[in-house]
């Protein structure tokens, strides 16, 4: 997939906002009392500084309605108002304050696009996504390298972002190889390193040793006992799947020697992963074994994989997998996803999919565009659509063009008010409940007639 690296305009505003002038503005706003912050001390908040923190540092209120609350509830200038108070509030001595600041921003920047007041802030930015990875614990790590994901996806690909992961990237590797840091922690900073890899890196030596690194971790669920059916899930698992998901995204950029060379040292130690216990894995080594089929096949058209019909069996057990050991939900999911793959696989067809973003739509129609738009979904939530929509770089990624420029009247047809949404999902889940009741009658009827 063609992914253009666009040179953004040199960096324009310095810092920004992260000054003592914006702190002390904040500091006054909670209760007109200036005061030093102290960043990372040992003692708890005070009650003054919770409440200033209130004011600005709740998740939620980016996270639901999105974009849509500053055209209903404010304007521009209030969101960034909100959002300097947050950057300031993320070098306050409370973990629990920076945590919901980090977060209260990361929500912020995956509804809306802000890049120009992103430009300006982004070292102060960067400057405490880096204080909180090497300072925090495991909750406010998780959220610093999330936010750090969303920051490169707002700066695109350029020389913003690469200074940006040149800041945070060994940090990152540390956080990822250590082996006494929280898995969630680790997990969660495997995939930001990988996204923010496949943004901003223009050096392949960059990328290779990125790739490594992941590969490190996920190879250790490798089946390792040639007697062994069955791979355990450990804590670990989470933290093997998130890196098996960001390897494979980043191999999509790849140069095909490397693509090839990575082809020939796991197409046939990644089906070991499929006879694992945990749902999430098998479907996450399941899907990277369909995106490298689809690359191999790519480069030769004739591709061979020598044990296809074993792969193929085991594709189509996890198809139709009925054991009754495992939860309905995941056979559901599981069956669903592995059909997908057993035609990727036996038939080299892909299930066509749209997604639908204003007055647009995309397909997805190879598995390399699947993944891509799945990890990036995961990362900015019911913010994809709106990105879709106004984010250069996404547009480019997924080779939508330049954004589509609407007016205002246009806009606002297109939007459905809180009201209106409630009344459409009580209606759908009426009719679901009445389907489900009408099917239930049918069962039970024929029940009684035998």
């Amino acid at each position: 997939m063609p992914k253009n690296k666009k040179r953004n305009t040199p960096h324009r505003g310095g810092s920004g906002g992260g000054g003592s002038g914006a702190a002390a503005t904040t500091a006054a706003t909670a209760g007109g009392q200036h005061r030093n912050v102290q960043p990372f001390s040992d003692e708890d908040a005070s009650i003054e500084t919770m409440s200033h923190c209130s004011g600005y540092s709740d998740p939620s209120s980016f996270a639901e309605d999105g974009p849509e609350v500053l055209d209903e509830e404010g304007t521009q200038e209030d969101l960034e108002y909100k959002l300097k108070g947050l950057i300031d509030l993320t070098l306050d001595k409370s973990a629990k304050t920076r945590q919901a600041a980090l977060e209260g921003v990361k929500n912020a920047l995956a509804s809306r696009m802000l890049y120009e007041f992103i430009l300006e802030r982004r070292m102060t930015l960067t400057d405490s996504i880096e204080r909180c990875l090497k300072k925090g614990k495991s909750d406010e790590q998780r959220a610093a390298a999330a936010l750090a994901s969303v920051l490169c996806i707002q700066l695109g690909p350029g020389i913003e972002s690469e200074e940006v992961l040149k800041t945070l990237g060994p940090i990152l590797k540390k956080i990822i190889c250590d082996g006494t840091a929280s898995i969630q922690a680790r997990q969660t900073c495997a995939t930001c390193f990988g996204v923010c890899c496949f943004i901003a890196t223009d050096d392949i030596t960059e990328l290779y040793s990125t790739l490594q690194c992941l590969e490190n971790i996920f190879t250790k669920s490798y089946l390792k006992e040639k007697d062994a059916n069955v791979i355990c899930s450990t804590p670990n698992t989470a933290l093997h799947i998130s890196s098996l998901l960001a390897w494979t995204l980043l191999l999509t950029i790849c140069p095909l020697s490397e693509v090839k060379k990575k082809l020939e040292m796991h197409v046939h130690k990644l089906p070991s992963l499929l006879s694992s216990d945990d749902v999430n894995m098998r479907i996450a080594a399941g899907e990277s074994l369909a995106l490298l089929f689809e690359l191999a096949r790519g480069m030769e058209s004739d591709f061979f994989y020598e044990d296809m019909e074993s792969l193929t069996q085991m594709l189509r057990a996890l198809a139709t997998d009925g054991n009754k050991h495992r939860a309905k939900v995941d056979k559901r999911k599981q069956r669903s996803v592995f059909r997908d793959i057993l035609r990727a696989v036996e038939e080299r067809d892909f299930p066509t999919e749209t997604v639908k973003f204003g007055p647009e739509r995309m397909y997805i129609d190879c598995w390399v565009k699947k993944h891509t738009y799945d990890t990036f979904k995961e990362i900015l939530g019911s913010g994809m659509q709106y990105h879709l929509q106004s984010n250069e770089f996404l547009r480019s990624v997924f080779e939508l063009g330049p954004p589509v420029m609407l007016d205002a009247a246009t806009l606002k047809t297109m939007k459905i008010s809180r009201f209106e949404r409630h009344l459409y999902n009580s209606a759908a889940f009426k009719a679901r409940t009445k389907a489900r009741s009408k099917c239930r009658d049918k069962r039970a009827d024929v029940g009684e007639f035998f």
